[in-house]
């Protein structure tokens, strides 16, 4: 599928949903900050198109609850109610719209993981840094957080491999359906998915 217009469609249907979804995000916003208090977004920086980082915007679903140490809890214990609700609607990746218009995403990608993530891929699994991260991918669409490491990097080399612009709607298409089941949200005992700790090849 040409860049050009791959990113053509990025502008104008992430465009049209911010202005859509704007009353939705408003309402969320305020939701949050009277039920977890502010920051309402959740800012983190994420590696894009070739490894460059860049800061993913999402709504904040946990509190920053700590232990005696001092330490942040595990995620699973810092998901509030109102949280868990986002998430299972997605309406928490919503400001990711705007990581699509400015152009650090695409509507479709492999999903941006975490920078200490990085040095921890192999050469193959690094592969999923050829195209931009997306709000949505082909392993989101096969599993979402249900699927193991070794399956959702696999299933985000063949999107490298064999992406194009009827798979991307495809996509889009088969991910409204996963929000509307609410499936593949998470692994059991953990907010999305366990920590990536990285291959036998990876590691030697």
């Amino acid at each position: 599928m040409s860049s050009l217009v791959k990113r053509l469609v990025d502008i104008v249907v992430s465009g049209s949903l911010l202005l859509i979804a704007s009353p939705l995000m408003l309402l969320t916003a305020l939701a949050i900050y009277l039920c977890i208090g502010r920051p309402v977004l959740f800012r983190q920086t994420r590696p894009g198109y070739k490894g460059e980082p860049f800061e993913l915007l999402k709504f904040r679903t946990m509190n920053a609850a700590r232990d005696a140490q001092g330490s942040l809890l595990p995620d699973a214990e810092r998901l509030t109610p109102i949280g868990r609700w986002l998430r299972q609607l997605s309406i928490d990746e919503l400001p990711q719209l705007w990581n699509v218009f400015r152009g650090d995403m695409s509507l479709v990608g492999p999903r941006p993981l975490l920078m200490q993530y990085m040095d921890r891929y192999t050469a193959e699994q690094s592969r999923r840094h050829d195209v931009k991260p997306g709000i949505t991918g082909w392993a989101q669409v096969n599993g979402r957080n249900a699927v193991t490491w070794t399956e959702r990097f696999a299933l985000d080399i063949w999107y490298v491999d064999h992406g194009n612009l009827f798979l991307d709607i495809r996509i889009l298409f088969q991910t409204l359906w996963r929000v509307a089941k609410r499936s593949g949200i998470s692994q059991q005992g953990h907010a999305t998915m366990p920590e990536f700790s990285g291959s036998e090849r990876s590691k030697s």
